[in-house]
């Protein structure tokens, strides 16, 4: 169970930040959303969620990691 919920916490930040490359993709293809005001806008939403998507699975990773090597030097 606590396997599962895992892949769960690294698949939502994953989707996050496939919209965001879809966004920046979308913006250099003048791809334009109505909700978005500005096609520059667009990108930078499209950044920010890409940035904060990998940088929560970076961390992720990197807490894990440092986790794992505490529990071999004891």
């Amino acid at each position: 169970m606590i396997r599962i919920i895992a892949v769960l916490m690294l698949l939502i930040p994953g989707l996050i930040s496939a919209i965001g490359i879809k966004l920046m993709r979308d913006t250099l293809f003048n791809d334009f959303y109505p909700v978005f005001i500005h096609i520059s806008i667009q990108f930078i939403a499209g950044f920010l969620l890409f940035l904060g998507g990998l940088a929560f699975i970076a961390g992720f990773i990197v807490y894990r990691d440092r986790k794992k090597q505490k529990d071999k030097i004891k």
